[in-house]
């Protein structure tokens, strides 16, 4: 719809997880270092918590273009609500493995039976986990037990988990110590700051095809008030933007732009108003300088 208007060869700002968009902040280089690390390294389990909508299952994409099938057989599960069966049954699933009409019994010793060739071909076994914060303490129970199988120093079964903070209070029960002995890797990806979220706004807009920064300053600056710095907001909101600006044929979203963007988007997730970090108020006084509007106010707009 405004791509033309602004020069654009695609949507910057899709909700989808695309890892041609990735922008790596430190603070996403270093996640990404961790889920290598937990990938190529014999770590036993590594955990990558995050806030929704913080870019987690991108690096997971991204990884997943990055490594050979040679040396490692991965299995995804990317959705562990208990509807959608039991654990064992979608880690056969992960792993192509046919498991109709065999109990967990049998099943667990397929598994078994499965990493044991794939060790004896040269190959390791990873699985990762992704929206881990929805397993529950005997579904992770299980991964441990499975993540016991070894053969003398090796282990023939390696866990990477990703999920939302919830993950992180779940593993750090009382009840849960042996699972959290075994984490060897670990990384809570934090929200971008202002500054990184200015960079990742022009980053996007400019791979997108933008000869011109389309947001200003003061914009951004709104834009990562009320997002909080994650990633998936920030786009929400930018791409909301986008489309205010094309209605008023403005070439740049400016603050009063965004800001109607802002007053407009009521559903979505857009519910970090005034939040107390200390770089959001320094953000809040600058901008009631700049603008003289005061944005904690306009949650009762």
């Amino acid at each position: 719809m405004y791509k033309k208007h602004f020069g654009l060869k695609e949507k910057p700002f899709s909700l989808l997880s695309d890892p041609s968009f990735l922008y790596f902040s430190h603070k996403h280089k270093a996640a990404f270092t961790i889920l290598e690390y937990g990938l190529l390294e014999q770590t036993g389990i590594t955990v990558i918590t995050g806030e929704v909508g913080s870019g987690k299952t991108t690096l997971v994409n991204h990884l997943m273009n990055r490594v050979s099938s040679d040396e490692l057989t991965i299995g995804i599960i990317s959705n562990t609500h208990q509807l959608m069966g039991n654990l064992l049954q979608l880690i056969a699933l992960a792993f192509n493995i046919n498991h109709e009409d065999l109990d967990s019994v049998m099943l667990f010793k397929v598994l078994q039976g499965f990493f044991i060739v794939e060790y004896a071909a040269g190959r390791r076994v990873v699985l990762i986990v992704d929206e881990a914060q929805n397993m529950s303490e005997d579904a992770l129970e299980e991964l441990r037990l499975l993540n016991n199988i070894n053969s003398g120093k090796d282990q023939l079964l390696q866990l990477v988990l990703v999920g939302q903070p919830e993950l992180f209070d779940t593993l750090t029960k009382k009840s849960m110590r042996q699972f959290a002995q075994r984490v060897s890797a670990e990384y809570h990806l934090d929200a971008l700051g202002c500054t990184e979220t200015a960079t990742y706004i022009h980053y996007r807009t400019r791979v997108a095809g933008a000869k011109q920064h389309l947001f200003d300053k003061a914009a951004t600056m709104l834009i990562f008030y009320f997002s909080g710095g994650i990633p998936r907001l920030i786009n929400s909101l930018c791409d909301q933007a986008l489309v205010h600006a094309y209605a008023t044929d403005a070439q740049v979203v400016n603050f009063e732009i965004a800001l109607g963007s802002v007053k407009q988007k009521r559903i979505g997730g857009i519910q970090r108003f005034g939040e107390k970090t200390k770089e959001a108020e320094r953000v809040r006084m600058v901008l009631r300088g700049m603008t003289g509007v005061d944005v904690g106010d306009v949650a009762s707009v």
